[in-house]
Parts: structure tokens; C-alpha cells; sequence
């Protein structure tokens, strides 16, 4: 009886709408994040897999067919001569007798770290250092697994395990701010998406790297403070600086080269490479035939790549496929070639939208895998045995993705059986798949798969999530659509408060991201992130707002041509699309057309500016956090992608340019920025509140010491929603 009575008060105090209400502590700390499963690595053997346990003490060997642990890999209070307490990451030689532990990481940009690394010996139990010279980087085992070559100080070195871990130095002309060899400089990892430019051949008789010179490339500094969390006690009397080599639009690249290293004759050669001189190499990767070295090459407008097949001796580069594009060609063109003996896949949108092509070998054109008015998210694999290619894309709606397999006569069978959005690991030997699914009213399910679809079992069901949502003063959340004066119809998605009263007029924040390719608008299950559809807005609901996101034009997920009508001329065809929503939600009986505002993060942040600057009063405050402002001060990758150089594009710079719509700012604007971005320097921000004092515009402004460009670190998100909630607060109520 007395369980009876609470629950039955608990059940009044839900419908009289006392449920609880979600702090910003919570929200900042992620306290509703779905559970999920990270760091699956497939076995050889196509029928178990790999992961670290939760308290990073071991490998633990999963079943693909049940899903039960069946084993340890590494232990480390079990291995012989381990004194490690736990470690971060590991990585299989490729027949599995020996494992790279990774410990003491220490990121350096995006994607780069250091780290030490220690070989374990499966067989034996025994682990020892991968080297005594001090951290290394991006270590890789030779096909063979008796090699393995890491990246130090800029210099390749390499390591034989079958001389008594025998260490030599590979490249010799590596200087921070001047060479790197074998990992890429700052703009390739930000912009390119990778943090090793070295491989082995297939014998294990050649490594191919990437050699950066950037030492024409100018130079960027910004100051590092004492601050807290971490306390850099360093600069407790004077503060120091940080600098590196950043690339602005027009300005000099790094000077790339392709070398190959013979091992064992030690002798070196440059590939004779028909490469632009101001081209660029995002990728090189061995085939399965050691003769054959692929290399992705770009023209610097990014419009035009080739697939060179070199040979590693002779340095002799053939040409076997070229991608043109009247724009721009995406990362998903070089950054997904797969290579099998037989064949290779890669990704184009040649037809307008995102598919899978085959080739020969050789590099001849076999076939269009895919084709239809969708878009391809990700090839999952080839099986051999049946010649069946397995992928995910959105093929129904952009908003939702699924699993797909296709034959070799274009039959075509949906796996995934679930509407949402669906992702997908396969086996080595494509008989299983780990599924992650999830929709907008569902946290994400993890099951396992057999080929067909069928699920086997379940790993993950985040119930406990969803009764302890249950408990939340949840606001609804739902998607919408409408058509722009333009006439381009755009998708959404709205967050009304739980006690939503449709007679009552609410004031609107609106969310978003906006930059090109990218999809804030999914199918998919976002309570327990900061924003997007998340826990933020959860507590701006429980505060009287109504919350939006709308996915404008430049945005991905709808093929090329909606994607990419913004080039030249970035941020301007977006920021019309969030005053056109802003405009459209202005229109319903339940919003308070008087008091909408906007915010965003990095280009959603620019969006803000760009959108509260675009003469159409529409926005009475907004908040742009860790904004680009000005595309001339921003790299050169990212933007001559979109824009070209200020040089051939002066025109398109100034119209994108938020510096040059000041005068016409309009609402309540908090800029906040990081002092230790390297990413979005706090240069824009610092020119831009320039320009806006001059402009005579009052603003808020908020400077985080010491963060980078996601602002974290101790007390500091919370401080920071703090800061937008309360601007939102005193501004649209």
C-alpha cells in the first residue's frame, strides 16, 4: 500500500506538472547521455570483436553471434612486467599476436596526440615499451606485424621486432614549424580529417609517407594565461605564447611530397608526382599489391581530384581516376576509398548525389553501385563470397538514415528495420553487424545483426533512461517543414514547453549550425546533449521558451545542388533562411513574433551574426559563440573549398563577411570566445566587437581563458549556458 500511495503521488504530481525540471548542472554534465557501446574493433576471424572495458583495465573478446564476452585479451593486473594501472586505447596487429597499448595520451589539435606506447605479446603475457626515445604518435604495425613505425618530433622511426625491438630513424629532417614527416600539419588535420600520413606496403618491405614542408606557410601566435583547471603555473608571473603554423585564405600552403622508404636498402625516393604546386595530398594508402601506392590528389579550388597508382620504386605516377566538379568535390570522395585485391569503391556525387562506384584494380570504371535521389552516408563493406556491397543512406528522407545491402545485379534489401536513424559496424566476414538506432523519441538500441537483418540480440536498451526521462518536465519535441519566399522548403524541428498552453503567445530561441554538409535537423535521439534538440532546451522549456532548429540551404543530407548554392557567397543564402524562419515562426498563433532570438556555435555562431546583421529586424537578441567573422581570417582549406581565394572571390568575401554588416545589427548580441582557440582565432571575435564599437552598437561580450574552440574545462560550460540563459532570459521575457 505504501509503494502504492507514492507512486500514485508521483503519477498526481506529473499531471499537475510537478515533475522534475532538469538544472543546468545536469545539462552541462551530460547527466541524461544514453548509454552506448565505443571502440568496437571487428576480429580476423569475422566472428567476435573487441573492446575496453568500462573501468579501462582490459581488452574484453565479445561474441558477434551472442554479444556475451567469451574472453580477455589484456589485463593489466594480470599481464606479466605490467605496472600500468589502466590505458586508453589500443591497437591489434593485423594477425592479432601482439597489441599496441596506448597510455599517457596527450592531445595536441583535433585528431593528434601523443602518447606511450607498450607491446604486448598475447601469446606470452608480456609487455614491454614500444620505445625508451620518448612519446610517440601514430604507431602502425607492418602487414606482417614484426614492424612497427611511429611518428616522433616529425621524424618516422622504425622498429623491428624480430631484432630484438631494434630501433631506427627513418627521416631525419623533421623540425616542429618547419617539416613534418609522415603526420599532416595543422590545416590538413583540421580540414582533411586524418592524423597519419605514412603506410606500409603490402610485403612490408616499403614505407610511403607524406613529407609537409611548411616553413614558407606564415606564422599565428595567441597567449596562454596562468588560468585554472589546469593551472598552467608556468606563466603565474608572465603569460607565454603558442606558436604555429595557420594558413589563411591566399596565403602559401605547405609544400607536399610523396616519399617511399626502402627498408631494406634504407634508400630513399620521391614520387614523380604530376602535382600542382600549390595541390594538395589528403591521402595516400597501399594497395594489396605492394607495387601499387594510391595517392588522392586536389587541385587547391578543391574542384578536381585524381587517383594516382604509383610505384614505389620506379617513382613512376599513373593517373587511373578523375573526379571533377563544378564546385567543390567532398571529403567522402578520398576520404572513404576502400581497396580490396580484386577492386576498389569510392564515393562521388558526379550524378548530384552522394554514391558508391566500383573499379578495377587497375582503375577502370566498373560500375555505379548506387543511384537514385538519395545520398550514401557510409560503405560498410564488400563481401567477396556473395558480391555484396553493404551501406547506410538516407533513401527515403533526409532526416532518417538506414541499412542497406545491394547485389551484384542491383538488388537492393533494406536490413534496418526501424524508421530513424541507423548506423552500422560489420564482422570481417560481413555474416554479422552491430546496429545503433535511434529516433526522435528513442534513446539509442544496440543490437547485433546477422546479414539478413535479423536480430540476434539486444546490447543496449537505455530503459532506465527513459523512466528516468519519464520523470523530467520533458518538452515535446516534433518536425515541421515550410516554404521560404525563395520558395525552397526547409525542415525543422520544434521543442514546445511540457505544459504547453496553444493559447498563449511564447517567446522563440533558434538553434543551429547551418554550415555546409552539415544536418542539425535528424531523426534521431538528442535529450542529453548540451543543445541540438537536447537537454538545453529541456531547461530553456522549463523556463517558458519555445525551442527551433532549421536546416538552411547549404546544409547536407538533400544532394549537391541544395548543398552547395552557397558557394562564392557563404553565410549569406543561410542567414536569409534563419530570418525567413524566424519570419515563418512569427506567422503562428503561439509565438511571440517580438521576441525570437538565435544563437549558434562556430559557423552557427557566424550564422547569428550574419542573420541578426542581415537588415530584416526579425532577431531582439542573440548569442554567437566562438564565431568566425570574417573569412579572410580563417584557413585556407576550409575556406577556398567554399569561397575560392579573396584574390579570384573579393567580391563574395565581402558579402560574406559579418565584419561588413555591423551598421545593421539588430537585438541583443553576448559574443563569447575562447582565448586558446587555434581553430576560430579570437581574432574575429576581437575584430569584430572593434567594428562594432565603432559602429556605435552596445553588445555583451565574454572571454574564456586559456579554452579552445569547445570551450571546456572545470566549471566552464555550465558558466557559459549560465551566460545564455540569463541573455535570453533578460532580453525575450
Amino acid at each position: 500500500m505504501k509503494k502504492l500511495s507514492i507512486l500514485m503521488m508521483l503519477c498526481l504530481c506529473v499531471c499537475l506538472g510537478y515533475a522534475q525540471q532538469v538544472t543546468l548542472q545536469e545539462v552541462a554534465t551530460g547527466a541524461y547521455r544514453a548509454e552506448g557501446i565505443y571502440g568496437i574493433k571487428p576480429m580476423l576471424d569475422g566472428e567476435h570483436y573487441t573492446q575496453i572495458s568500462r573501468d579501462g583495465k582490459k581488452i574484453v573478446k565479445y561474441s558477434f553471434k551472442t554479444g556475451q564476452e567469451v574472453g580477455t585479451l589484456f589485463d593489466v593486473e594480470t599481464a606479466r612486467d605490467c605496472t600500468l594501472k589502466s590505458f586508453d586505447d589500443y591497437i591489434m596487429s593485423p594477425d592479432e599476436t601482439k597489441i599496441l597499448i596506448q597510455t599517457e595520451t596527450k592531445p595536441i589539435y583535433r585528431r593528434s596526440f601523443t602518447a606511450v606506447y607498450y607491446i604486448f605479446n598475447v601469446r606470452n603475457n608480456t609487455l614491454e615499451p614500444l620505445s625508451d626515445g620518448g612519446p610517440q604518435q601514430v604507431p602502425l604495425f607492418s602487414p606482417d606485424g614484426n614492424q612497427i613505425a611511429f611518428v616522433r618530433d616529425n621524424n618516422i622511426y622504425l622498429v623491428k621486432l624480430l631484432f630484438g625491438n631494434s630501433e631506427s630513424q627513418v627521416t631525419k629532417d623533421g623540425k616542429f614549424n618547419h617539416v613534418l614527416n609522415g603526420i599532416p600539419d595543422w590545416v590538413y588535420e583540421e580540414e582533411f580529417g586524418f592524423n597519419r600520413a605514412f603506410d606500409f606496403s603490402a610485403d612490408g618491405t616499403m614505407l610511403a609517407y607524406i613529407r609537409f614542408d611548411e616553413s614558407q606557410v606564415p606564422m599565428y601566435s595567441f597567449p596562454w594565461y596562468k588560468g585554472l583547471k589546469p593551472s598552467l603555473d608556468e606563466y603565474s608571473v608572465y603569460p607565454g605564447a603558442y606558436e604555429y603554423k595557420y594558413p589563411m585564405p591566399g596565403v602559401d600552403n605547405s609544400k607536399v611530397t610523396v616519399h617511399t622508404f626502402d627498408i631494406k636498402s634504407k634508400v630513399t625516393r620521391q614520387m614523380d608526382l604530376p602535382l600542382d604546386v600549390d595541390g594538395y595530398i589528403p591521402r595516400i594508402h597501399f594497395t594489396d599489391n605492394p607495387d601499387v601506392l594510391a595517392i588522392s590528389t586536389l587541385n587547391r579550388h578543391q574542384n578536381r581530384f585524381d587517383l594516382y597508382f604509383a610505384n614505389p620504386r620506379s617513382t613512376l605516377c599513373k593517373l587511373v581516376v578523375r573526379d571533377e566538379a563544378d564546385q567543390y568535390i567532398k571529403e567522402e570522395a578520398y576520404g572513404n576509398l576502400t581497396f580490396y585485391p580484386e577492386n576498389f569503391v569510392m564515393m562521388s556525387e558526379r550524378d548530384g548525389y552522394n554514391h558508391l562506384y566500383l573499379y578495377s584494380a587497375g582503375g577502370n570504371l566498373i560500375k555505379q553501385i548506387t543511384k537514385g535521389q538519395f545520398e550514401v552516408k557510409d560503405f560498410l563493406g564488400w563481401d567477396k563470397k556473395t558480391n555484396t556491397y553493404y551501406y547506410t543512406s538516407n533513401e527515403g528522407s533526409p532526416l532518417r538514415s538506414a541499412v542497406y545491402k545491394i547485389d551484384g545485379k542491383g538488388r537492393k534489401t533494406k536490413l534496418s528495420t526501424k524508421e530513424g536513424t541507423n548506423r552500422a559496424i560489420f564482422s570481417k566476414s560481413m555474416k554479422y553487424y552491430i546496429n545503433t538506432f535511434t529516433n526522435l523519441t528513442t534513446p539509442q538500441i544496440i543490437t547485433i545483426n546477422d546479414n539478413s537483418g535479423k536480430t540476434l540480440t539486444t546490447l543496449v536498451d537505455n530503459q532506465k533512461l527513459v523512466q528516468k526521462v519519464a520523470g523530467l518536465n520533458m518538452p515535446s519535441k516534433e518536425f515541421f517543414s515550410f516554404t521560404t519566399s525563395d520558395g525552397v522548403e526547409l525542415n525543422g524541428w520544434i521543442m514546445k514547453p511540457a505544459n504547453f498552453d496553444p493559447n498563449k503567445k511564447y517567446p522563440v530561441i533558434m538553434h543551429q549550425y547551418s554550415g555546409p554538409g552539415s544536418q542539425r535537423v535528424l531523426d534521431q535521439w538528442n535529450i542529453g546533449s548540451r543543445s541540438d534538440g537536447g537537454m538545453f532546451e529541456a531547461y530553456m522549456a522549463d523556463h517558458g521558451f519555445i525551442s527551433v532548429c532549421v536546416d538552411g540551404r547549404g546544409t547536407g543530407g538533400r544532394g549537391a545542388e541544395f548543398e552547395k548554392c552557397t558557394y562564392m557567397n557563404l553565410g549569406v543564402k543561410e542567414a536569409r533562411d534563419q530570418v525567413e524562419t524566424a519570419l515563418y515562426l512569427g506567422t503562428l498563433p503561439y509565438v511571440d513574433a517580438k521576441n525570437i532570438g538565435i544563437w549558434g556555435w562556430s559557423f552557427g555562431g557566424y550564422t547569428t551574426l550574419m542573420a541578426m546583421s542581415e537588415g530584416t529586424p526579425v532577431f531582439k537578441a542573440g548569442v554567437a559563440v566562438a564565431a568566425p567573422t570574417d573569412w579572410r581570417f580563417y584557413d585556407t582549406v576550409y575556406t577556398e573549398r567554399f569561397m575560392r581565394t579573396p584574390k579570384e572571390n573579393m567580391e563574395g568575401y565581402e558579402a560574406s563577411s559579418a565584419m561588413n554588416r555591423v551598421d545593421k545589427l539588430h537585438g541583443e548580441l553576448l559574443l563569447m570566445h575562447g582565448t586558446a582557440d587555434d581553430n576560430v582565432h579570437l581574432r574575429n571575435a576581437s575584430e569584430y566587437s572593434e567594428a562594432l564599437v565603432q559602429a556605435d552598437k552596445q553588445f555583451d561580450m565574454h572571454i574564456y581563458t586559456n579554452r579552445n574552440h569547445g570551450i571546456r574545462g572545470g566549471n566552464t560550460t555550465k558558466h557559459l549556458l549560465t551566460r545564455v540563459t540569463n541573455h535570453f532570459i533578460e532580453h525575450l521575457k
